[in-house]
């Protein structure tokens, strides 16, 4: 029953079956979206997926429709287990949710049929920094993320992750209680000549 003055303070008789909110309608826990919540909870149970339509477009929930050709009919098809750095940056200058966090790295993977953006973990972020300002404008480096080859790469240090690098998608509970995805390097045994 909710109190008549309208105090929705704290958690008490008052919350809703699933723990979100109370009756009116004030919210004392987190709260779902729905289907971008449910793509979460999937990727961190490791069946990632993303919503192709017949047309072979394929999109991250929520989708009701194909962005690309308007198809309603879509379907889950299952990500693979690993993805490839397409491109990553370190943010010196993040948002207020992410403000004690600085410096991070932030990349874009392709995962088959779809690219995801996440935060990247077991990487030192300092590292990327000090790789970034040795490869600053006037150096012939490259500003994309992408490594130097040959002597460059030799006095630069590779730095991590690296354009092709494969990751792993994972899901990290915040500071605040939201969720984010995050990239994990994946181990990859040396070729045996």
């Amino acid at each position: 029953m909710s109190d008549a003055s309208g105090d929705a303070g704290g958690t008490d008789a008052t919350d809703d079956a699933d723990g979100t909110g109370t009756e009116d309608g004030t919210t004392t826990g987190p709260v779902r979206n729905t289907g971008y919540d449910e793509w979460l909870d999937a990727v961190a149970d490791g069946e990632g997926y993303a919503l192709t339509c017949p047309n072979g477009h394929a999109s991250l929930p929520p989708r009701r429709v194909c962005p690309d050709c308007g198809a309603a009919d879509l379907s889950e098809t299952t990500l693979p287990a690993a993805g490839t750095v397409e491109t990553f940056t370190v943010v010196h200058v993040g948002t207020p949710a992410f403000a004690d966090e600085t410096p991070y790295v932030t990349a874009i993977a392709d995962f088959g049929p779809v690219r995801l953006t996440g935060l990247v973990r077991g990487i030192d972020p300092e590292a990327e920094a000090d790789a970034e300002e040795r490869a600053g404008p006037g150096t012939g480096a490259p500003e994309t993320g992408a490594p130097e080859t040959g002597a460059a790469a030799e006095e630069q240090g590779d730095p991590e992750p690296r354009i092709g690098d494969p990751v792993e998608a994972s899901v990290e509970r915040r500071p605040n209680g939201d969720r984010t995805l995050v990239f994990d390097p994946v181990e990859v045994d040396p070729i045996e000549e």
